[in-house]
């Protein structure tokens, strides 16, 4: 599906609102570095570019709308079972907060999407479980563990050292995303050269014996006799480098013996003292490894970096330019649900991807514009918006208070209203949304009711908690 909205978009206001009028399935990537429920509260420091960001890191249930336990607890049992097992009202506010939010993520993000949660110890436990849930066990790729700050002393407990990011989704592109090989590796493995460079050796055979080709002798020596067979490179990385520099037309032999030949001819084999044949794995073919879960290769934005911004939570564009890289094409959507100082629009426009981000503060669009014309040398000619999208993707849907809507809502819901749950005939009862359009809500029958007409009157266009509160005076 089609975005509904132009790359480079940055909103200001609510993320779920503005999530809730974005299409399904149309976004390929989505990193989120949400509040963390530290008890803390953060403010950018007078005189810094980012002056004037500020946010509440500690949470109560008067930060929650009702309405999203109510939808919670109405349609998804499984999560209604993960807020149940908070032990405390700060985190049960918390994750209800981010459960509703991670429902509309999973409902935008493509099906072959992934999704990246940064967070800390104070919930990653709860985190991994909504994710679990939401996302599915089955997505689940890696808890990437990133090392933000230098040792130091905590307290009475091992310092803490690193932030987490939650990995959901599809499998990484590898060749996008490789580290060069520390100089201990080097120095270990590659302890062979000649006038190409450095170079390690490898074995050219397999484990079990074969009738076929792969068991003959090549050069006098038989792999059977140890109770292997051949297995020379074909395909892979290493493959591909003696095709495109040593060996025109190599990955195109089919025969092995034929292999060993052209291997051989052009230097790539050496003998051992017993007369095993070796392979040659030359330094220079080695495009460095793929990154373990323990990034300690990143340091954070330190005070004299070119790219800070006195953000409290600003994270490097090196973090994101790996996650980007590892999880994305040129041309794909990103998506910065809580965008804070930009970092993921900045490195996603620097990798020619298209982007959006959402964050309750304006700040974030001041930001986009003087990283993008500082840190990238290139003027932001992107939007600044503050409404919400309308939806394109939901077909030609019937009026939302249409006669088929009022009779399967009528059904559903037994005949009686959703505000004071009294019975009524159907030509008493009004057809209601349950997110108003003005905060993202649709005319699709689930976000649909009938609420008598007295109900519908004192509720107006606010939320079911308000009609709640009124119906209990």
């Amino acid at each position: 599906m089609t975005p509904n909205w132009t790359s480079q978009t940055i909103w200001t206001g609510d993320n779920l609102n503005i999530m809730r009028g974005m299409n399904s399935d149309c976004v390929d990537l989505i990193y989120l570095d949400p509040p963390f429920n530290s008890q803390a509260n953060y403010a950018a420091p007078i005189g810094s570019q980012a002056a004037g960001a500020e946010f509440k890191d500690t949470w109560t249930l008067s930060d929650v709308d009702t309405e999203w336990i109510n939808l919670v607890e109405a349609k998804h049992p499984a999560l209604r079972r993960v807020l149940l097992a908070a032990s405390t009202s700060s985190d049960k506010s918390y994750l209800v907060y981010m459960a509703v939010r991670l429902l509309e993520m999973r409902r935008i993000l493509k099906t072959d999407g992934s999704i990246y949660l940064h967070c800390d110890d104070s919930m990653q436990h709860w985190l991994r479980v909504l994710m679990e849930v939401i996302f599915s066990k089955s997505r689940f790729q890696n808890v990437v563990i990133w090392k933000r700050i230098g040792n130091h002393n905590d307290g009475g407990k091992f310092g803490r050292t690193a932030d987490q990011i939650l990995f959901y989704g599809s499998r990484i592109r590898r060749k996008e995303v490789r580290i060069p090989l520390l100089d201990k590796n080097v120095f270990s493995k590659y302890r062979h050269e000649d006038n190409r460079g450095k170079y390690r050796t490898g074995d050219l055979t397999g484990p079990g014996t074969s009738d076929g080709e792969a068991g003959y002798s090549w050069r006098n020596w038989n792999p059977t006799d140890i109770g292997r067979c051949w297995s020379v490179p074909r395909t892979g990385e290493y493959a591909a480098w003696i095709e495109k520099n040593l060996i025109p037309g190599y990955r195109s032999e089919s025969g092995i013996l034929a292999r060993l030949d052209m291997l051989d001819k052009a230097g790539l084999i050496v003998f051992t003292s017993n007369g095993t044949p070796e392979i040659k794995h030359y330094l220079s073919a080695n495009p460095g490894q793929v990154p373990p879960d323990v990034w300690t290769d990143i340091p954070p934005v330190n005070s004299q970096s070119r790219e800070r911004t006195g953000y409290p939570t600003q994270k490097p564009l090196a973090l994101l330019d790996r996650i980007i890289r590892a999880s994305s094409n040129e041309g794909d959507m990103i998506l910065d649900p809580f965008c804070g100082c930009a970092t993921a629009c900045i490195a996603a426009e620097a990798l020619q991807r298209q982007w959006a981000g959402i964050n309750i503060s304006p700040k974030a669009a001041e930001l986009v514009k003087l990283r993008m014309d500082r840190e990238l040398g290139m003027l932001h000619d992107g939007i600044h918006r503050t409404d919400i999208p309308r939806r394109t993707d939901l077909g030609k849907l019937p009026r939302y208070n249409s006669e088929p809507n009022r009779q399967a809502l009528y059904g559903q819901q037994a005949g009686n209203c959703a505000g004071c749950a009294t019975h009524f005939k159907a030509r008493h009862l009004e057809v209601d949304h349950i997110v108003a359009r003005n905060k993202g809500g649709t005319d699709h029958l689930d976000n649909l009711q009938l609420l008598c007409g007295s109900c519908n009157r004192i509720k107006g266009d606010r939320g079911m908690e308000y009609l709640r509160v009124k119906l209990q005076l």
